[in-house]
């Protein structure tokens, strides 16, 4: 199984704030909890961060493990390892998948990124991140289309991979 999510999905968030995991984003969240077997839902951790981060990034255990083992390579007692503890750690929201597939987003988490009605999932590598949809659209396809059009239109943006980037 792969260990990279890809592609969107659009669901409907409920009253309650429950909202379904698209099943393939759910088959690499299995595949990341090292503690998953068959019978057991994943574990998975909702970064919220701050005010200025306009949707949900949602780790898989193993990116949250790595994120956390590089921040215990910090400096204890830093200011800039308190700093990542405070915007990692003291930001993010232990969950899981239920067995219908749903993931509960306490309202206080839905606030903070103006999530009511459905949600939009895009896939991110080795996390997702969890859109009000008005916002992705008005903000994030908007910046990925200006980018694009910066190419010439006989370049294929996989190029870029090779020449190090925009």
């Amino acid at each position: 199984m792969a260990r990279v999510f890809r592609g969107q999905g659009r669901n409907k968030v409920d009253a309650k704030g429950r909202v379904s995991v698209p099943a393939p984003f759910r088959r690499v969240l299995e595949a990341c909890d090292p503690e998953w077997k068959d019978g057991l839902q994943p574990n998975l951790v909702v970064h919220y961060g701050t005010s200025r981060k306009k949707f949900l990034e949602v780790y898989t255990m193993e990116a949250a493990a790595e994120v956390d083992a590089k921040i215990s390579g910090m400096t204890r007692g830093s200011k800039e390892r308190r700093m990542m503890e405070a915007y990692f750690n003291a930001q993010s929201h232990p969950a899981s998948v239920d067995d219908n597939g749903r993931l509960l987003l306490p309202q206080n988490i839905r606030d903070m990124i103006g999530l009511e009605g459905e949600a939009l999932f895009v896939a991110s590598h080795d996390t997702f991140h969890i859109w009000n949809p008005e916002t992705y659209e008005r903000e994030v396809a908007p910046q990925t289309e200006a980018m694009l059009d910066e190419l010439p239109d006989d370049v294929d943006p996989l190029t870029l991979l090779e020449a190090g980037g925009f």
